[in-house]
């Protein structure tokens, strides 16, 4: 299966996280969801199980479909439909990061080459677009127009989201509600869908439906605030992420946005030239960090997502007690606790 093999093998040798025991509650399943993604990615054209196994193996956790199996367990569903789902949500997010290493320049993801460093941006373009057919296809697939248009919706807001991303890149007058709309669009939503498609196979009524939504929603922006968090903590070299990776490809995050706002003007000329020239010097993430540090901006972006953290948990609350539940609670906490 050449680039499909390491598949298997990124799995065993991934280190634990705080994602662990709700992956464990759903192991078996999870099981079948790789197997399908392996089977999905096939082609005769060789290339493109190589890229798309590359992609696969380097992301590592599964997060959103463990989600995805994890709702549907929470909602009692006993059938097979949420295979599949997962599956093809998986797709949807490796394609997005296919397409997002293009737009980002990025020759590195998690410590890895991507996929445009090692076989060039036409490639990595076309074989996001076959991922995304392929996720598609097991929409189709699944036989549910309810299914089909929560999944599709996801994807046209995630394209929104990346084309919005762009048209704030490296401006420093980005504001919060810019930001936010960002991550809800890039982020939030296929985290949303995830969580929402597992009541849906359950036919659980609209409220569970909701819950789930905004359960994966919260915790979507909560996990992007975090993870932006860590771009200028000394966290990241542990979790396997360069630290400084986003400052210097100078993209506006909730923390430059707070920094800049409580900056005077000698630090927003810092600000500017770093993030709006990409003018940098070894020295400036140094810098950047020690303003962040002096203007509390690390401790309030937490704080920010804390809310959101807040917000996840108060939509499991219709659930009774269960142990999926507890797990999807102690993932939130997880997630927030990344930045300490």
């Amino acid at each position: 299966m050449n680039g499909v093999a390491g598949l298997e093998i990124a799995r065993e040798t991934a280190p634990r996280t705080g994602l662990e025991p709700l992956t464990a509650l759903v192991a078996d399943e999870l099981q079948m969801v790789n197997r399908l993604i392996l089977e999905r990615m096939e082609s005769e054209v060789s290339l493109i199980p190589q890229m798309a196994g590359h992609i696969v193996a380097a992301g590592g956790k599964r997060l959103r479909p463990v989600l995805t199996l994890a709702s549907a367990r929470l909602c009692g569903y006993q059938g097979q439909r949420h295979l599949n789902l997962a599956a093809c949500v998986e797709f949807i997010h490796t394609a997005t990061l296919l397409h997002d290493d293009v737009v980002d320049q990025s020759d590195l993801r998690r410590g890895l080459s991507t996929a445009n460093a090692l076989w060039g941006n036409q490639p990595s373009v076309l074989v996001g677009d076959f991922l995304f057919s392929r996720a598609f296809q097991l929409m189709v697939a699944d036989g549910s127009l309810k299914v089909l248009k929560i999944l599709s919706d996801a994807s046209a807001v995630i394209a929104e989201g990346e084309v919005q991303q762009l048209l704030i890149s490296n401006d420093t007058a980005t504001s919060e509600k810019d930001y936010l709309a960002v991550v809800g669009a890039k982020t939030a939503a296929l985290f949303s869908a995830a969580c929402r498609i597992g009541a849906v196979v359950g036919e659980r009524p609209e409220e569970e439906e909701m819950a789930l939504e905004s359960y994966g929603r919260n915790f979507g922006i909560a996990f992007q605030i975090i993870d932006d968090l860590l771009d200028f903590s000394a966290h990241q070299a542990e979790l396997g992420k360069t630290v400084g990776d986003d400052f210097r490809e100078g993209k506006i995050t909730l923390p430059v946005i707070l920094a800049f706002a409580r900056a005077d003007e000698d630090e927003r000329r810092f600000w500017r030239r770093c993030l709006e020239d990409t003018e940098q010097t070894d020295a400036d993430l140094g810098q950047a960090i020690a303003l962040m540090n002096r203007h509390g901006v690390l401790k309030d972006t937490a704080a920010y997502a804390r809310a959101y953290a807040s917000d996840a948990r108060d939509a499991l609350a219709i659930f009774p007690a269960s142990p999926v539940k507890r797990e999807m609670l102690e993932l939130i906490d997880f997630c927030v606790e990344r930045a300490y």
